[in-house]
């Protein structure tokens, strides 16, 4: 299969590309803006897994024109099978330090980007191909929330709704629509908005269950946000 994975220089993108990368079965596009991490993720998976097809693609999805990645894209594939939406971005900070350029900043990354390369990528989805956007708890109506994720939250909790009217609107198209919500996770996006911390699951594991999730959940999913976590609301 041909698939995307956004945010693949850290985290779960990271590890989600190496899991996928395992068979050899897929070609893989893993876009981030950190170029060097991404060619760090060719090189580990091509020397662990000799039949790997990874693509590094660097750039910043807060970018004014998608056009280069559209075109990088195209060069590596001619159609998109499973597009995992996985770049985020947290700003931990009190609410009435909040300023408008977080506000931006951090629905630009968290959502905008969603829609934009989703869009974007519409007329070259295959049929069926599966969008997986990656939410969290934070965004989960009636979980618990946390002082300082105000606009993280607002940001998650948008990129659920957004996933519902898409798979509405795209349902005669053959592309399905879902989105997982993630409880805690060590990354390093995690370990940098709460330093000490330490996440009962590691990014190893989540990646199991996202890969399985993309590459089968559309079978038995549409429009629906799967609460991927170990704790209760």
């Amino acid at each position: 299969m041909n698939i995307i994975v956004t945010g693949a220089s850290q985290g779960l993108g990271y590890a989600l590309v190496r899991k996928l990368a395992q068979s050899g079965n897929h070609r893989i596009i893993a876009l981030s803006r950190n170029s060097r991490k991404l060619k760090e993720l060719q090189k580990t998976c091509a020397a662990a897994y000799e039949q790997s097809k990874v693509f590094p693609l660097p750039f910043d999805l807060a970018a004014a024109d998608y056009q280069p990645a559209l075109q990088s894209i195209l060069q590596c594939i001619d159609k998109v099978d499973i597009l995992v939406n996985n770049a985020g971005l947290l700003v931990r900070k009190p609410f009435e330090l909040m300023t408008d350029e977080d506000f931006d900043t951090i629905f630009n990354i968290n959502v905008k980007s969603v829609f934009r390369l989703s869009q974007l990528l519409l007329p070259y989805f295959s049929t069926p191909a599966h969008i997986v956007n990656i939410s969290s708890m934070g965004g989960f109506q009636g979980s618990a929330k946390f002082p300082g994720l105000s606009l993280y939250s607002a940001a998650k909790g948008a990129v659920v709704v957004l996933t519902e009217t898409m798979a509405e609107e795209l349902k005669d198209t053959g592309i399905k629509v879902n989105c997982l919500a993630f409880g805690a996770v060590q990354t390093e996006m995690l370990s940098s908005a709460f330093p000490g911390y330490k996440a009962p699951i590691k990014p190893d594991e989540m990646a199991n269950f996202v890969a399985d999730f993309a590459l089968n959940g559309h079978r038995y999913f549409n429009g629906k946000t799967l609460p991927v976590s170990s704790s209760t609301p």
